[in-house]
């Protein structure tokens, strides 16, 4: 399982073009396993020298990294033309979609993966209600 949930992050993360980012969320439910947004840093750190790393960023555009590696996270993606508003990543110009552009089967597809995830969140909640 793990071995083709980090090579479904990997490829993920390469579709990430130049001058865009993308959260470590978004990852996760493009490559199919939404909610795995904490297992995307793993694959990173585990290969993210082979990868755009710098590319994925904390939720809302924050640089989540510390230090030396955080700074060289923004001067990498400033160099690629990324502005930023404070310490977060202006997302509404530059946060990277999967799926603009992609067919209607393909959103309805996400969709669905979408609502599952929803039903079962709530069937959860609705079990530790009753308890």
């Amino acid at each position: 399982m793990g071995e083709k949930m980090f090579g479904a992050f990997w490829r993920t993360i390469r579709k990430v073009p130049r001058g865009k980012v993308a959260t470590y969320g978004d990852i996760a439910y493009a490559a199919g396993f939404p909610g795995a947004a904490r297992q995307v840093a793993w694959a990173l750190h585990a290969h993210g020298h082979e990868l755009p790393w710098q590319r994925i960023v904390g939720a809302g555009g924050r640089i989540l990294l510390g230090g030396e590696h955080g700074f060289e996270q923004r001067m990498r993606l400033e160099q690629e033309g990324v502005r930023f508003i404070g310490l977060r990543v202006d997302m509404k110009a530059y946060q990277h979609s999967f799926f603009r552009g992609k067919s209607t089967a393909a959103k309805k597809a996400g969709s669905r993966v979408h609502e599952k995830i929803t039903l079962r969140r709530k069937t959860a909640t609705k079990r530790t209600k009753l308890k």
